[in-house]
């Protein structure tokens, strides 16, 4: 399956979301930057609140494009246990690595949000969205943040993800939608025409227009 755009993305996962339209207990939250123009066409069409999820990558020691694990804004993180483990990664570390990303996801947060007020996930049905899942890290990241913020359903949707990875997160997530699941992923800009970057300025336009 071929994607036009994001926009084109964001449209026909919709059609399979039509059960949440109006939804008052369900939130879109799209993860920066290319998922908030998918998750944008989500809620537009479903008439629902558009909101932004922040998680922040740890890098290993001497290795920063490593990931060991992600934190959000308030602290939650999640930790690659195995990853930690095989590297002898210390806490001491870990504690100095966590609170620096997470205030590099607060500065985020503030940068997209602005005078925005964050969605409170509580009791709430959290729709995650991204334009596509490589490893999957980012969307474990987030579903991470969103259990411990007390979401009470978790839906994970998606135009495109590695079969390895989706299935990944299935057993995270209470459900999954996601349109086309293949065994051989190479990047997630192949199965876009047309896949230009998205810049901060169009994350917060979107944000605020809905």
């Amino acid at each position: 399956m071929l994607f036009h755009d994001r926009k084109d993305a964001g449209l026909r996962l919709s059609e399979k979301l039509k059960s949440y339209k109006k939804n008052k207990d369900t939130i879109v939250l799209g993860i920066p930057r290319g998922g908030i123009v998918v998750a944008y066409e989500i809620a537009k069409e479903l008439h629902l609140p558009l909101g932004v999820i922040i998680t922040k990558k740890m890098g290993a020691p001497y290795n920063p494009e490593l990931a060991i694990g992600a934190v959000d804004e308030e602290g939650n993180a999640f930790i690659n246990e195995d990853v930690c483990k095989d590297l002898g990664v210390s806490k001491e570390y870990l504690n100095q690595e966590k609170e620096k990303e997470q205030k590099k996801a607060k500065l985020t947060i503030k940068k997209f949000c602005k005078n925005k007020k964050l969605l409170s996930l509580k009791n709430k049905t959290a729709i995650l969205v991204d334009d596509g899942l490589a490893t999957g890290a980012s969307m474990m990241a987030a579903i991470h943040s969103a259990k411990k913020k007390q979401a009470k359903k978790i839906i994970v949707a998606v135009p495109v993800g590695a079969l390895e990875s989706v299935e990944k997160i299935s057993h995270e997530a209470d459900e999954v939608v996601c349109l086309e699941a293949p065994s051989y992923f190479g990047a997630v800009s192949t199965f876009y025409t047309f896949f230009n970057q998205t810049t901060d300025e169009e994350v917060v336009e979107l944000l605020h227009s809905l």
